[in-house]
């Protein structure tokens, strides 16, 4: 019924100015506040995949990866959000290195990945297949 309707996911933020600083000033994604007045907001993805995020006050940050960034360089891509203030989450238990990345092609446990926050606290990850 619904395999050829179009979809989109989202997310909750308390705060949509502060998600716009982010996702557009330091992760430097395509974003656009398409509604002021009720909070939402855009995120324009690469490969057409378009992302709502919309202003929920009493937010509470998800505990698990809400979005994922596949990457040719997780070392370069790293690198460059750390240089723009980014820090990397780190899990007891995981073996990450000096950087904050699992390498888990090396442990063949899947691909390279790294997770940082976004203000809401919303975990998001660059990965490496």
């Amino acid at each position: 019924m619904l395999a050829d309707a179009p979809a989109f996911s989202g997310f909750a933020v308390p705060d949509i100015p502060a998600a716009r600083a982010f996702y557009g000033d330091v992760l430097g994604l395509n974003t656009e506040i398409v509604d002021e007045t009720n909070g939402l907001m855009t995120l324009h993805l690469a490969g057409g995949r378009d992302t709502l995020v919309y202003v929920k006050p009493d937010h509470k940050a998800a505990t698990y990866t809400i979005l994922n960034f596949s990457v040719p360089d997780i070392d370069a891509a790293v690198d460059a959000l750390a240089s723009r203030g980014v820090e990397f989450e780190r899990y007891e238990g995981m073996p990450q290195d000096d950087k904050g990345i699992l390498r888990g092609r090396a442990a063949q446990r899947g691909p390279d990945v790294a997770w940082f926050t976004d203000p809401a606290g919303n975990i998001l990850s660059v990965l490496q297949e």
